[in-house]
């Protein structure tokens, strides 16, 4: 990794992928109970809604969250500009979303779409640089297309522009999250950028981890959807790459301690009622593989008393 100011903030080669409305504030604090080093990525934050909406959850973190990275959407410089001064008293680095494929965003020019127009792509970057005394990354996909694979020119154009830092999701904005993830191809990317690669997509285990690393060549890899259910997953696969140490996968007993954890947090930072409400879309990862999953998973995704939750969860200990 031959950038100076980034380096310091990536002394681990994995780091957290942003999601939205998925790593919250209480994700990466449960991230971090386990892994003290990864580089922890907050949710996709509108330029727009910074604009009109100041502070709030969405941005809120503790002083061991460093190194952490806030991350930015948007497509007018003037904005995303005034989002990386307002963010960054907070922030390690700023990372600017360019590969969200969801219709909403794309249809708004943000996101993916960006790759369809490198020119005011860099032109973000740059303003993002004008706001802001900390690295700037840019996180991207293949291509809009499979068509499209403009991954490799969009990288140099990004990092001409002044970014410092890139993070790859190995698919194109057309599959979504289909598909397998192109681990080869980022290795296109690397070889032709001077600044540090991440990869990101499919790496669900330490074996995933090590397959990716081999495949693209990548300075590291960016893991999203393989922490649901697994908050230990970033932790486990630095100590193996670190120093070949292989840590099995909680138990269930310690997973749904962990779920309680994730679940009690939510209400405390957001109110009982909301809190349950949101927390259901993690039950699915916490309990997969369990015996009866999907039928527990219908109750507890219907459940709005706590104490019922509670008793649910007990039953899958006492089975």
């Amino acid at each position: 990794m031959s950038n100076n100011r980034v380096k310091p903030l990536i002394q681990s080669r994995v780091s957290l992928a942003p999601m939205a409305g998925i790593t919250d504030y209480v994700l990466r604090s449960l991230i971090r109970k386990y892994s003290k080093s990864c580089l922890l990525t907050t949710e996709m934050i509108s330029s727009e809604f910074l604009a009109q909406v100041k502070g709030g959850d969405i941005i809120k973190r503790d002083e061991d969250h460093s190194p952490i990275s806030y991350q930015i959407s948007g497509h007018k410089p003037h904005l995303m500009k005034a989002a990386a001064e307002y963010l960054s008293p907070i922030a390690d680095m700023i990372d600017i979303n360019m590969g969200c494929p969801v219709n909403k965003v794309v249809k708004g020019q943000d996101g993916c779409s960006l790759m369809r127009n490198p020119s005011l792509a860099a032109d973000l970057v740059k303003a993002v640089k004008d706001g802001t005394d900390k690295p700037v990354s840019v996180k991207f996909r293949l291509g809009y297309t499979f068509d499209e694979l403009n991954f490799v020119e969009f990288g140099q154009q990004m990092q001409e522009a002044g970014a410092e830092f890139i993070t790859i999701h190995g698919r194109t904005r057309s599959q979504m999250y289909s598909g397998n993830a192109d681990w080869k191809s980022i290795r296109k990317l690397k070889e032709n950028v001077d600044i540090p690669v991440f990869a990101n997509g499919d790496i669900t285990s330490i074996e995933t981890a090590i397959e990716c690393l081999e495949q693209s060549k990548a300075d590291g890899i960016a893991i999203g959807r393989g922490v649901l259910g697994d908050p230990t997953l970033l932790h486990r696969i630095e100590q193996y790459l670190h120093n070949g140490k292989y840590i099995q996968p909680p138990s269930l007993e310690e997973r749904l301690g962990m779920l309680k954890w994730h679940l009690d947090e939510e209400i405390k930072l957001r109110g009982e009622k909301v809190g349950i409400k949101i927390f259901r879309k993690f039950y699915p990862y916490y309990i997969a593989g369990i015996k009866n999953a999907a039928k527990i998973r219908s109750i507890l995704v219907t459940e709005d008393d706590y104490g019922n939750i509670l008793k649910t969860l007990e039953l899958l200990l006492s089975v």
